[in-house]
């Protein structure tokens, strides 16, 4: 092979240029030329005292030269997925599993950090070079650098074993959700859904070259159907399909099984734990996180759950009742129960999604997103349509202060073949010191919404323009960052359990009319959103506020659990201890072959492992946050000031609570949250 795109400095990816052919032989060029700079390192460092240029930079600047190289493969993977792309992603897997278990229990390197440490050059450090140096000594011990040979290798071999298994999960539920699809010769079983759903069922069923309509297991298919499909048997159908993703029951049940999947990786997390000298995996998880103890975790949620399981039944209660007077529906089946929702929030508020697409053109919402960001933090955008790019839908944004670029971002806003689900954010390129030269922080900002059809834009539904919002904190964070270490820069070096507050503070605007006159404009004439569909919208904020928190709830505290209590369990373990949870804080009915832990990637595939609490106990800092608008003017500048030089530009440089102290003065409070969500005090 001749030139290869990820061994070359770029400035952004070259997404044209890379291949699957290219991934594995660089991937395995760089690792070798850091294992052999790292060693050159350690040699010096055992000669002549460290300091951070002698240590410290160098090894950032290959950890950040692997990450360019890394960054664009992964993401890809995650965006578009081929074989071929995914055999080269698994490929590199356990060789870069291998590499950070080897800096990790390397003894020399180890000692390095120490006398950075403990030398005259700690003197010299600022704060965000001393977090850097604790935090590497910390996840030296969390790697096993003190343990002997033979627990060290089998750390290697967990660590790696890990990674793949992580990423089969993730591979089984794609296919698991691409693998199912309803074809209907016409819409007579499509009665109740809007024109926006059937217009992306046909173009479903148009891009497959057939007449009709496809219903697929996507979210912004399967979703409209879960709501409006007044044929009780099609919900039924697709339900079904939906929760038995990649599990041993439904229409595909045993292709996709991720059952043993999640048996190894629980029991491999468990004997990881052990051999660290923790009790479980779940009290290992805390060493990096706000909370201090598995107890305060499991206290903190079952103290939200006793104020809101006895509200979240009253307004289940309210729902059976009005399904069985107004809908003739004698009993509420699990995949009823979006559809009743929907109606009732429709007789009670006069609201529906329907009412408020109009309204949220997709250009439009970015559009808007952007002056809200423009209004808070003094910074404006620009796009490049010159900048490489993966997909034609995808657009490129420069952040700029004073006419001055300081980041950028990848817009990846619709649903397509070979994208996993969801939405997130990720890191392109981290804000560093590259020599004299600051490096530009850039993100990777990508949902899945509800495509164009047509010359029609997308238009969205309120609650993903509050997904845009939630995702473009989390871009915020990383993008806004004023720190030039890589490790404590933007999210990096955040607390796992603090990382959510950024993000959900943003979404907040999109509840606020001075925020949604930005954000809102009908698709025909710009008109911005009628005073009185406004109101419907804020009186329906909290509805079944309750029975959403409890879900959340539910998913917290089965992640939690099954992380301390369980070493080594079964598929039906597992299933045991979820039905043990749902029978102590869910509402809603459930099925027996409902299989939602066998798609549950965030605790599989992502990093909330005994860590989906964060969720929650972000909430409680975000509201608490946001009340400090709410008392000064959501668009008060020295507030928003305050809020991105204490929390945004501050990354991992120093501990998350005390960055809340300083932004609001004091300790957080969970009273914003429970009156954000409309929970009345217990």
């Amino acid at each position: 092979m001749s030139r290869n795109p990820l061994l070359e400095s770029h400035e952004l990816p070259p997404f044209a240029e890379i291949r699957p052919e290219h991934v594995v032989p660089a991937i395995e060029e760089l690792l070798a030329e850091n294992r052999t700079a790292t060693e050159e390192l350690v040699a010096h460092a055992e000669t002549t005292t460290p300091s951070w240029e002698s240590l410290a930079a160098p090894l950032e600047a290959l950890n950040d030269r692997l990450a360019r190289a890394w960054s664009p493969v992964s993401h890809l993977n995650g965006t578009m997925n081929n074989p071929e792309l995914r055999e080269a992603y698994q490929a590199c897997l356990g060789k870069l599993s291998d590499y950070t278990t080897w800096i990790g229990q390397h003894e020399g390197l180890f000692r390095a950090w120490q006398a950075l440490h403990d030398g005259p050059a700690w003197a010299t450090l600022d704060e965000g070079q001393r977090r850097t140096v604790e935090n590497a000594l910390r996840d030296f011990r969390l790697a096993g650098v003190d343990l002997p040979a033979e627990k060290k290798r089998r750390y290697g071999e967990i660590k790696s074993r890990l990674s793949e298994l992580s990423n089969t999960f993730s591979n089984q539920l794609l296919d698991a959700t691409q693998a199912w699809h309803l074809d209907l010769a016409d819409d007579s079983r499509l009665a109740g859904l809007p024109e926006s759903a059937l217009a992306n069922l046909r173009a479903n069923a148009e891009a497959k070259g057939l007449a009709g309509y496809r219903i697929t297991l996507d979210f912004p298919s399967f979703f409209p159907v879960m709501t409006y499909a007044e044929d009780p048997e099609l919900r039924r159908e697709v339900y079904t399909a939906f929760v038995t993703r990649a599990s041993d029951q439904g229409p595909n049940a045993g292709e996709y099984d991720n059952a043993p999947v999640m048996e190894e990786i629980l029991a491999l997390r468990h004997e990881l734990a052990e051999l660290l000298g923790f009790s479980d995996y779940a009290d290992y998880s805390l060493s990096t996180k706000m909370a201090e103890s598995p107890d305060q975790v499991v206290t903190f949620l079952e103290d939200l759950a006793a104020r809101a399981v006895p509200q979240a039944r009253e307004e289940y209660g309210e729902l059976a009742a009005f399904a069985r007077e107004d809908l003739g529906m004698d009993e509420l089946a699990p995949w009823d129960v979006g559809f009743a929702s929907e109606k009732l929030r429709e007789a009670r508020y006069a609201i529906s999604d329907e009412q408020l697409r109009p309204y949220f053109p997709a250009p439009q919402v970015v559009d808007g997103l952007f002056r809200v960001v423009e209004r808070l933090y003094n910074v404006t955008f620009e796009e490049d349509e010159s900048a490489p790019r993966y997909h034609p839908d995808v657009r490129y944004f420069r952040i700029l202060e004073h006419d001055t670029p300081i980041a950028g971002f990848y817009l990846d806003l619709y649903a397509r073949e070979g994208k996993r689900g969801g939405a997130w954010m990720d890191e392109c390129r981290v804000r560093r010191l590259e020599g004299e030269a600051v490096q530009l922080p850039v993100a990777y900002l990508t949902c899945n919404f509800t495509r164009p059809v047509g010359d029609t834009p997308a238009l969205l539904t309120h609650d993903e323009v509050t997904t845009l919002f939630h995702e473009f904190g989390h871009g915020l964070h990383h993008m806004l960052t004023r720190q030039t270490v890589a490790d404590i820069s933007g999210i990096n070096g955040v607390a796992w359990d603090a990382v959510e507050l950024p993000s959900q503070f943003m979404e907040n605007f999109c509840w606020e009319r001075e925020g949604l006159d930005l954000i809102a404009g009908h698709v025909e004439d710009g008109a911005p959103l009628p005073e009185a569909l406004f109101e419907r919208l804020l009186a329906a904020k909290n509805f079944q506020s309750a029975m959403g928190m409890v879900r959340q709830l539910e998913f917290s505290l089965f992640d939690f659990r099954l992380h301390r209590e369980l070493a080594a369990p079964s598929a039906d373990d597992i299933q045991t201890l979820l039905d043990a949870v749902r029978d102590a804080v869910a509402v809603v009915p459930r099925v027996d072959f409902n299989r939602f832990q066998n798609g549950f990637g965030h605790i599989f595939a992502g990093g909330y492992a005994a860590g989906y609490y964060s969720y929650k106990w972000a909430e409680v800092l975000s509201a608490d946050a946001w009340s400090a608008f709410e008392e000064a003017g959501i668009f008060d500048p020295e507030t928003g000031r305050r809020f991105r030089t204490e929390i945004l530009e501050r990354g991992g440089s120093r501990d998350a609570a005390e960055l809340f102290r300083a932004f609001r003065g004091r300790d957080p409070s969970v009273e914003p949250l429970l009156r954000h969500s409309g929970i009345r005090a217990a």
